[in-house]
This record gives C-alpha cells, sequence and structure tokens, in this order.
C-alpha cells in the first residue's frame, strides 16, 4: 500500500507497470486523502499487472486494507470512498473495530453467478 500526499495525486499518478510487476505482492494499493469538499473521505486506485489486471475498476479487498489504515488515521469508523479508476466507483464502508471486519456497502453489476458442489 501506498499513500500519497492528496487525492488529487491518486487520481493523477501515471503507474508504471513495468516496475509494479517487479513489486512483491499480488498488486499496489494507492491511496490518499480527499478534497475537503468532494463528499468522500480517501480516494483510492488498484494496480495488478501481474494478473491481467492493469488497473481493477472497484476493489472491494483493497477497502477492506484500507478501512483499517484511515480508521486510524481520521479517528473514525464509517467512511465514503471514490476508487479512481477509469469506470471509477463508490463505497461506503464500516470498520467495526471490536471484530476487525469490515463492511461494504454500495451498488454492484452482477457479472456472474454460480453455486459451489458440496
Amino acid at each position: 500500500m501506498v499513500v500519497l500526499p492528496s487525492g488529487e495525486d491518486v487520481i493523477e499518478l501515471q503507474p508504471q507497470l513495468d516496475e509494479i510487476l517487479k513489486c512483491p505482492g499480488e498488486g499496489i494499493i494507492v491511496s490518499g486523502i480527499a478534497p475537503a469538499d468532494s463528499g468522500f473521505d480517501f480516494y483510492s486506485r488498484y494496480f495488478c499487472p501481474k494478473f491481467g489486471i492493469n488497473e481493477d475498476t472497484v476493489t472491494g479487498a483493497a477497502h477492506c486494507a484500507l478501512a483499517p489504515y484511515w480508521s486510524k488515521k481520521l479517528g473514525k469508523c464509517d467512511f465514503k470512498a471514490y476508487q479512481a479508476s477509469r469506470r471509477s466507483g463508490v463505497l461506503n464502508i464500516h470498520f467495526d473495530e471490536k471484530h476487525q471486519r469490515v463492511l461494504l456497502r454500495g451498488n454492484a453489476v452482477i457479472v456472474m453467478e454460480g453455486f459451489l458442489l458440496p
């Protein structure tokens, strides 16, 4: 995870995907505090070229890592986050500090349904 000084820096970031491929781990989460007048708490982007996804559009898993971080930084447990990818998305997040759980709320598009067999 990389934290930039501002949400504007997150938006303006021009990732060097070849360099990200060299990093350990699955991908890079980039985040920064949102502008005061934006209506959001923080902005984010997620780059994962190792899995053929240069930039993920809206990533719930990344926000599960971001929620505890921003909870400590901002001293709160409820957030409105903006993932600043080309498609972009808004996430409403609650961090349950006692149980160390992150609840994600928002609109989603179902792209696949299935069932697991026992």
